[in-house]
């Protein structure tokens, strides 16, 4: 039988969705700086 994962005696689970979801969301965050970085870029040199 395979026990959950814990981490001082508690279900680890829960907290690595939380931690995905959030580097999901800077991830995200960042990619839209940088697109808009290349749009503005754009269009001062369009």
């Amino acid at each position: 039988m395979v026990k959950p994962t814990t981490d001082a005696g508690r279900r680890t689970d829960r907290r690595v969705w939380i931690r995905a979801a959030i580097y999901m969301v800077a991830t995200h965050a960042f990619a839209g700086f940088v697109i808009l970085l290349f749009e503005i870029g754009a269009r001062k040199n369009g």
